[in-house]
């Protein structure tokens, strides 16, 4: 009697203690159902926001812009990258050097609003690259309210004197055209900018050809900027140019001590503002243009820093204005399109006597074709 009593006592321990865990594991899991439901639903509200801030970003008005109607296109584009420095010293006394245009064709691929090519430079096709180490990234992003523009830009060779003005009457005529490899430069940045009339003035229309813009309008922008610069140039090496091209002058001749630094480098951050105005000719045209000019402060590689007062850091004497312009002309019917466009950056930068002026932008020739219509 008493083994069934202890057997009994034992049993029922087992089947309490199994209704224990059972009931255990079902709050368990249907907490663990309710975390997951209340994941899932967490999830699908940030991508209902991030779908809404995507189409707020690229709200138009459909009376002034005609919206992308494909999903895929395909291009051709010609690119002719340009670029120039200017040094200026005491005296009036200046150099301007530049390297041959680069030209580049190449095709283009594009899916919605991701577009991606790739570009053969033509003068070196099939040539060997040694000593022509130029590398040029450039990436513009357009949409209906905000642009970016990213640029890498690296040249060590190719300069050529375009002009000289070394004072005393002395004719530089000789020095003009030649080749001098003792330069090389960087130029790398970043620019946001914000259009204010997003909905009814379109960039996309004009330099990405992902809208038609239907009706003239014009826009305010606003932006900021970073760019790092770096120059360097082989004085000693030029000395030896100018007096060989120069020799019959030789007892005139003097570089400017203020151009002979061998390195420049200065970082660049600068607030814009500009306009921007697409006129729509005819129909399926259009000539769009903007201007966009920064009000920049420059610091220099060597500029002495107080860490701790950022008051002693600041000087007037660093302030500058640069520029950025834009200009397109295309012809889109929303299945065919072919056009021109053109961007061009300068910066300007100043110290003590020295001074320089850098430019540098890109010609865009293209022709394209989008498919695959969208469904409605």
């Amino acid at each position: 009697m008493r083994h069934r009593i202890i057997i009994a006592f034992a049993l029922l321990f087992v089947l309490l203690n199994t209704e224990v865990k059972s009931h255990t594991w079902a709050v368990s899991k249907d907490t663990l159902q309710q975390t997951t439901s209340d994941t899932a639903i967490w999830v699908s509200k940030q991508m209902k926001r991030a779908k809404k801030m995507v189409q707020e970003i690229n709200a138009i008005d459909t009376n002034y812009i005609e919206p992308q109607r494909y999903n895929f296109a395909v291009m051709l584009q010609n690119t002719n990258n340009y670029e120039v420095y200017r040094l200026n010293g005491r005296s009036g006394r200046s150099i301007v050097f530049a390297p041959e245009p680069t030209i580049k064709v190449g095709p283009y691929f594009g899916w919605r609003w991701v577009f991606l090519g790739y570009t053969f430079d033509i003068k070196h096709l099939g040539k060997s690259h040694q000593g022509n180490n130029k590398q040029e990234y450039d990436l513009s992003v357009y949409s209906s309210k905000i642009g970016v523009d990213l640029y890498y830009r690296k040249t060590g060779a190719g300069y050529k004197i375009r002009s000289i003005d070394l004072g005393y009457n002395i004719d530089t005529k000789p020095l003009e055209g030649t080749e001098f490899g003792g330069v090389t430069s960087s130029v790398r940045g970043l620019n946001v900018y914000y259009i204010f009339n997003h909905r009814r003035f379109s960039y996309p229309a004009a330099f990405s050809q992902s809208t038609v813009q239907r009706r003239s309008a014009g826009s305010p922008l606003i932006g900021i900027g970073y760019t790092r610069h770096t120059l360097d140039v082989n004085w000693g090496a030029l000395s030896s140019l100018i007096e060989e091209k120069l020799s019959t002058q030789k007892e005139k001749l003097e570089i400017d001590s203020t151009l002979a630094n061998s390195t420049i480098k200065y970082t660049d951050y600068a607030v814009s503002g500009g306009y921007a105005y697409n006129w729509v000719f005819a129909h399926n045209w259009l000539l769009a243009g903007s201007l966009s000019l920064g009000l920049a402060y420059k610091k220099a590689a060597g500029d002495i820093v107080e860490e701790h007062n950022i008051l002693k850091r600041f000087s007037l004497k660093n302030m500058n204005l640069d520029a950025t312009a834009r200009f397109g002309i295309v012809w889109n019917n929303t299945k065919w399109y072919a056009g021109l466009s053109a961007i061009m950056h300068t910066y300007n930068y100043h110290k003590g006597a020295l001074s320089t002026n850098n430019a540098f932008g890109n010609v865009n020739i293209y022709a394209g074709l989008n498919f695959g219509r969208k469904k409605k």
